[in-house]
């Protein structure tokens, strides 16, 4: 669908700063320099931006909007596109419940969903709820506050949107979040599902000391 604007070519566009270098766009999104080059090297090629339009973040980001609303209505987004889609609304939200999970693993929990059936679940603030479902149709992605069967749908991607009064946002390789104390307390919830989760967690954040163990090894011996 965006051969050009995939995740790393949206991530710049949206987070771009006047005066800002590749090195400090890639040191910001913590990603390779190397990566982050290509992907405005395929933006400028493709006649897109420059570095120096990339500045002009208000006027890209519409144009960007209205490439991602074509391109869906031509061919629908693949689950990986979907997480970028709505960084281009123009309301805050954060990814929350099992994609707060699969965003602070950095990708690195994504067990047990079927990507012929995948919600994206997204914390928004009740004030924004009719313009997000405008602007997901617009993309013709179906939204709802509760999960919905896979055969009420036309495809394998839904939005459940999580309506809250105020929302407390963090970011995590530039992806906007529920904080990790809340997403913890998700996982806690759902134990049996997340132990292994929260083991990676506690692997990676060293000041979280979460105190699980959790080894394939020892599962298999359950």
């Amino acid at each position: 669908m965006y051969e050009v604007l995939d995740d790393t070519a949206a991530q710049v566009i949206l987070t771009i700063e006047s005066g800002d270098s590749i090195r400090r766009v890639a040191q910001n999104l913590h990603r390779p320099y190397e990566t982050v080059r290509q992907a405005v090297n395929r933006l400028e090629e493709q006649g897109t931006s420059t570095m120096a339009s990339l500045l002009s973040t208000e006027r890209v980001r519409d144009a960007a909007r209205e490439l991602v609303a074509t391109s869906a209505s031509v061919s629908p987004p693949t689950i990986e596109e979907a997480y970028v889609l709505p960084q281009f609304g123009d309301w805050p939200f954060a990814f929350t419940r099992i994609d707060a999970v699969y965003v602070w693993t950095q990708g690195g929990y994504q067990v047990g969903r079927d990507p012929e059936d995948y919600p994206l679940f997204l914390a928004v603030s009740e004030q924004d709820v009719d313009a997000w479902e405008a602007f997901f149709d617009s993309l013709d992605l179906p939204t709802a506050f509760e999960r919905q069967p896979r055969d009420t749908l036309t495809g394998p991607l839904q939005i459940v949107l999580e309506p809250h009064p105020s929302l407390d946002i963090d970011r995590v390789e530039g992806y906007p979040v529920i904080p990790i104390t809340e997403t913890i307390e998700y996982m806690r919830e759902h134990y049996t599902q997340f132990q292994s989760a929260l083991a990676m967690l506690d692997r990676m954040y060293e000041d979280l000391d979460l105190g699980v163990a959790y080894r394939e090894a020892e599962r298999a011996q359950l």
